[in-house]
């Protein structure tokens, strides 16, 4: 019970309790990155993937599907080793920001691209399901009014796509935020990295002189119920939007 208590301690320690939110930060700020730009890819890879059918463009299709189910069918683990390794870090990296090193830095750009690779191909296939979703008529609209291919898919497909994946869009950025735990396989200082750096120095900070296993529930333990605070008001907001969607649904049908 004495060491449980000396390691529920630790919590009460400002200097851990700041290290430990600035790994929030980090994590937060490379998932919500990671989810931005690879919506913006992915829906690029679905657009390409459903509507490259000519023969000048059909290769686009190809590359994008190739793409997609490269990516989705691998694991994200093996996209952050090999981007470890692989991945070239631009010159504006290389130094320190902040408050990391420069070393940390181009692990965090490194592991940051991998999310990206990895998560695009998955929030393509979000985007496509959405995409199908809206009618060929809606298409055939927008020509008959004089809109190119660009301004169809941006005014009239586009948004009307968006609109039916929101609550899947919103479940992937949650997958994300959770995904992020794995970047701390390359020392990349997330919240779970974070949480990894102090468990090895509890030593110092239990008043014990040694590592207990009540550190690693208590650390840990912290570390989940971070994510699942996080991860549980994202989940509100999709029913929350789930059950606003069918509301309207409702008095549509009634106004019909």
């Amino acid at each position: 019970m004495q060491t449980l208590t000396n390691s529920l301690s630790m919590l009460g320690n400002p200097a851990i309790i700041t290290f430990i939110l600035q790994g929030v930060a980090f994590t937060l700020i490379i998932s919500v990155v990671a989810v931005l730009i690879s919506i913006l890819f992915g829906a690029v890879l679905a657009l390409c993937r459903n509507y490259c059918t000519s023969r000048k463009t059909k290769i686009l299709k190809w590359i994008a599907t190739v793409y997609i189910e490269l990516f989705r069918n691998t694991p994200l683990l093996f996209w952050i080793f090999i981007c470890l390794v692989f991945c070239p870090c631009p010159g504006f990296v290389d130094r320190p920001m902040f408050g990391l090193s420069s070393v940390n830095n181009k692990l965090l750009f490194k592991a940051a691209v991998a999310l990206i690779l990895y998560t695009s191909g998955v929030i393509a296939e979000i985007v496509r399901g959405g995409l199908n979703s809206v009618s060929h008529g809606q298409i055939e609209a927008g020509q008959s009014q004089g809109f190119h291919v660009v301004q169809t898919m941006w005014y009239i497909v586009l948004p009307q796509a968006f609109q039916a994946i929101i609550p899947t869009l919103l479940s992937q950025v949650i997958t994300t935020i959770k995904d992020s735990s794995f970047l701390a396989n390359v020392a990349v200082i997330e919240l779970m990295a974070r949480t990894k750096q102090i468990l090895s120095a509890a030593n110092r900070y239990n008043g014990t002189n040694a590592i207990n296993v009540s550190d690693v529930f208590v650390l840990f333990g912290t570390a989940a119920l971070i994510y699942f605070v996080i991860n549980f008001a994202l989940s509100l907001t999709v029913r929350g939007m789930q059950k606003k969607r069918s509301r309207h649904a409702v008095v549509r049908n009634a106004e019909a």
